[in-house]
């Protein structure tokens, strides 16, 4: 596997969401939800509807099986990826056991290819330098959410790390960069 980079940008990530928001409110679901959960992605393609609707809301929990720890791992929904699930499961009649990011050749979902191919794309079209694919969403999400001052060792958690460094490398932290972390409590 080839090693990527996280959107560090906050105006790239925004003009992401816009092109990707034009193309198609199923790719715009896949960043956004990619971005938001930290998931892998080939737990973010396996989703199914029910996992992420309970027949009268979108649920605040995503709860998914981790085979490498043998246990069950929770993913908060933020409302931002409540947001674009709910337009999204608006402009079909979607079944319980559709999965989420559904190819619009049969029902099965979108490749890892096909996934790749989305986001890179709209990657350089918005001026994305570097080497962008799947793992960048894992990334970015990391990325942001340790410098809005989540411990490292969650991070650790959600990514199956075993050091600090090995967590720091992966989200793109850098030794020499600067480290104002927000820690914003906000009352």
């Amino acid at each position: 596997m080839e090693y990527v980079d996280p959107i560090k940008d906050i105006e790239k990530i925004n003009a992401m969401k816009e092109n990707l928001k034009k193309q198609s409110l199923r790719d715009f679901l896949l960043f956004v939800f990619g971005i938001n959960t930290g998931i892998r992605v080939h737990d973010l393609l396996s989703l199914k509807v029910e996992d992420v609707w309970d027949k009268a809301e979108i649920k605040e929990f995503l709860y998914l099986y981790d085979d490498k720890k043998d246990e069950q791992k929770v993913h908060y929904i933020n409302s931002q990826v409540k947001a674009a699930l709910q337009n999204y499961l608006a402009t079909f009649d979607f079944k319980e056991d559709d999965y989420l990011f559904k190819s619009k050749k049969n029902h099965l979902p979108i490749t890892r290819q096909q996934a790749y191919r989305i986001i890179n794309q709209a990657a350089k079209e918005v001026g994305i330098c570097g080497k962008i694919g799947m793992h960048t969403l894992r990334k970015t999400f990391g990325y942001h959410a340790y410098r809005k001052g989540i411990a490292i060792s969650i991070l650790m958690s959600i990514y199956n790390h075993q050091t600090h460094a090995e967590t720091l490398r992966y989200i793109g932290i850098e030794k020499d960069e600067e480290k104002l972390i927000k820690v914003d409590v906000n009352l």
